[in-house]
């Protein structure tokens, strides 16, 4: 075997992308340096697409492009972490998997998307102005039905995804933090367009007080503030409008778990479980679901459409490779 399975092409009549292009302008979480970034339609089967518009290069979205996990999600050219790269990836994959969306192309016009408010409720609102439509082209493969159990751990941090009888993607996820004004919270729901809005799309990226000067030193979070952020100083929030919601840290833990996992490529069919996970574990266990061929299967649409599931990411390739390592 060569690692590479090729896939039957099953039809996929909800296949959908944008009806039209639409941008923003903002800076970049990290890097702190001004980004324009443009949604554009892209035929059926072409699955998400990043491309940087300064280097005329594309980078697929999808787990076995993931160059680097800290802090965020980075892509990048190649396979084997070689070549241009795209940073913090993930809550525009969330947003387009919370839209529905299975073909785009991301167009960025330097290393990271924007950050805008640190959810991702600011692009599924370009989403919604551009609207969407059925894509054009030939199907792809609908969804990946999980079959046997995979696990993933790193201290007391897991993520793992186990089968579910219901054609539908459960997600279910718990923090713990030593800062009382996070502490220990936990989320579980089941992942459709309407509980994504709703429950996880306008939660906002968070941050320790006592960590912002060593991330800066690491040239990290220069583009940070109370207006992309949440910062926390032991028991305080030191944004003026507080939270949006109690659980608001949770809720972006799952919500940016909803971007990684949208790098499978395909709607997922089963059950997320995690504890303490975050980007490195999220990806890890995709590298581990895919590693075995055993663990999962191609479901076609009509197996996919019942018990309210709702279809994230899109095949980007017609043949994925299965044997990569873990990051």
């Amino acid at each position: 075997m060569d690692g590479l399975s090729p896939f039957p092409t099953l039809l996929a009549a909800s296949r959908r992308t944008l009806k039209a292009p639409i941008g923003c302008v903002g800076v970049g979480l990290h890097s702190g340096a001004r980004v324009a970034l443009r949604l554009v339609p892209a035929a059926a089967g072409s699955g998400i697409v990043f491309r940087r518009t300064d280097l005329g290069i594309d980078i697929p979205a999808r787990f076995d492009h993931v160059a680097d996990t800290r802090l965020c999600t980075v892509l990048s050219q190649h396979a084997d972490g070689s070549g241009a790269r795209i940073a913090t990836v993930e809550h525009v994959m969330a947003a387009l998997a919370g839209a529905g969306v299975h073909d785009a192309i991301v167009e960025v016009d330097g290393p990271e998307t924007p950050v805008l408010d640190g959810s991702a409720a600011n692009f599924l609102f370009l989403i919604d102005c551009a609207g969407s439509t059925a894509a054009e082209g030939p199907a792809a493969p609908f969804a990946i039905e999980v079959l046997r159990a995979v696990r993933v751990s790193d201290g007391e941090g897991f993520a793992e995804l186990t089968p579910n009888r219901d054609a539908a993607f459960d997600m279910a996820l718990s923090i713990d933090f030593a800062a009382p004004a996070i502490g220990r919270q936990a989320l579980s729901l089941r992942f459709s367009p309407a509980n994504f809005r709703t429950e996880l799309a306008q939660a906002r990226t968070f941050t320790l007080l006592s960590e912002i000067e060593a991330l800066r030193r690491a040239g990290l979070a220069l583009g940070g503030s109370l207006d992309n952020a949440v910062v926390v100083d032991g028991e305080q929030v030191l944004n003026p409008s507080g939270l949006r919601a109690p659980d608001e840290f949770v809720r972006h833990k799952l919500l940016d778990a909803v971007g990684d996992l949208a790098l499978a490529g395909a709607p997922l069919r089963g059950r997320f479980r995690g504890h303490r996970s975050g980007h490195a574990l999220n990806n890890r266990l995709l590298r581990a679901l895919f590693a075995d061929a055993a663990n999962w299967r191609t479901a076609a649409a009509d197996e996919a459409q019942g018990a309210g599931f709702a279809p994230f990411g899109a095949w980007s390739q017609a043949r994925l490779p299965l044997a990569a390592a873990p990051v």
